[in-house]
């Protein structure tokens, strides 16, 4: 059983106000330099990356079959999965980067980077560019983000207690949840905005999308399913625990990696959520925290984890810039600047066990924060 010190200060809540400064004001703190994009400099980090993943291919392929024993083999995958893994998480982000027009000043440059990249990792990337640009423009509204929207206590299900009172299913739907969360959110929105009908990455038609998205939308379909096709093609020539092996397991280290930062981002008990009557953009895009995964996993993601409200602020700066433009800003927005040190697991397991659900700020209408107390009933009554 976890044990908690009860001594131990609770994290110190954002500022939830309306901001004394604008998003002019901060970006006239910005270097104007920090806005250029490049697509030179891009693509280094586009060929750094896809060497990583090359040279890890040639080691699953070539270096750990010819080990001498099967031990040695044995200790060698595991490490493997975790290193393409990380590899591979980092073309998904340049693929990110490619949906927020970040890559270089060419849109079509951009769409057709991102889709290669996204397409290569079984992700539908007009889909998903069209839901997180709309993730971007809605962030921390209870009513209209589209992902790690939090339930009101009314809206808990049934099973919540249960998972919330015992600690090893708590772990074991949060391991769940890393690996095939994103999968899931893809295909049934969870975690995602309610919609009147199932919210589908791959339906044109889904609520979703928009008229003029839904060519787009078909064009990712027949990207996955071509890949796919490839997929089935080589499990054909080299047998399917082979491509299981090689890309398969590092995809769902991928899947955990990227559920794993998302949720770190936008779930914290000292971040607030805002209903429709409060809720605007500064404040909703000031709403996330950066993270500290250690310098080296910084780098590799391409600052994502470590410089993230900028990022919300200004989507389309390039990666290479936002270090320099978090510092600028600092001064600027001060204590609605969130960073948190936290060591990842430790962060990771105080945000599954205290952000359950959210509840409303007791001096002022509009904001919630999340909480995981079962000690009240909606209508005020004390449990037994």
């Amino acid at each position: 059983m976890a044990t908690v010190d009860a001594n131990a200060p609770a994290p110190k809540r954002s500022l939830a106000d309306k901001p004394p400064f604008t998003l002019a004001d901060i970006k006239r703190a910005i270097p104007p330099h920090c806005f250029q994009r490049s697509v030179v400099r891009s693509s280094s980090y586009l060929l750094r990356d896809i060497a990583a993943v090359a040279a890890l291919l040639y080691v699953a392929l070539q270096v750990i079959p010819a080990l001498p024993a099967a031990p040695l083999r044995l200790v060698a995958w595991p490490l493997y999965w975790a290193a393409q893994g990380c590899a591979l998480n980092s073309l998904w982000v340049l693929a990110h980067e490619c949906g927020h027009h970040a890559f270089s000043e060419h849109a079509l440059v951009d769409d057709a980077v991102g889709f290669v990249l996204h397409t290569a990792l079984l992700v539908p990337y007009f889909s998903w560019k069209h839901s997180h640009r709309s993730h971007h423009a809605n962030s921390a509204s209870l009513d209209r983000d589209e992902v790690f929207v939090p339930w009101r206590r009314s809206e808990l299900p049934w099973y919540a207690r249960h998972i919330h009172g015992c600690v090893p299913v708590r772990i074991a739907v949060l391991v769940l949840v890393l690996i095939v969360g994103f999968p899931l959110y893809l295909v049934c929105n969870i975690t995602g905005r309610p919609y009147p009908r199932l919210a589908n990455h791959y339906d044109p038609y889904s609520p979703i999308f928009s008229s003029r998205e839904r060519t787009q939308v078909i064009v990712s379909d027949a990207g996955v399913l071509a890949f796919s096709l490839v997929l089935y093609r080589l499990s054909e020539a080299a047998g399917f625990w082979t491509v299981a092996r090689v890309y398969g397991v590092p995809m769902l280290v991928v899947n955990g990696w990227l559920v794993l930062v998302t949720f770190l981002h936008h779930t914290d008990p000292a971040v607030p959520r805002y209903d429709s009557a409060e809720w605007d953009w500064l404040r909703g895009a000031l709403a996330t925290v950066d993270r500290d995964y250690g310098a080296f996993l910084n780098s590799a993601f391409h600052n994502i984890a470590d410089t993230h409200v900028v990022h919300h602020l200004f989507p389309s700066m390039p990666h290479y810039h936002a270090a320099e433009a978090t510092r600028a800003i600092r001064p600027v927005i001060g204590e609605y600047y969130r960073f948190d040190a936290t060591p990842i697991v430790r962060a990771a397991w105080r945000a599954a066990k205290e952000c359950l659900y959210v509840e409303p700020d007791s001096r002022r209408d509009g904001v919630y924060w999340y909480t995981s107390k079962f000690n009240v009933e909606p209508d005020g009554r004390r449990e037994g």
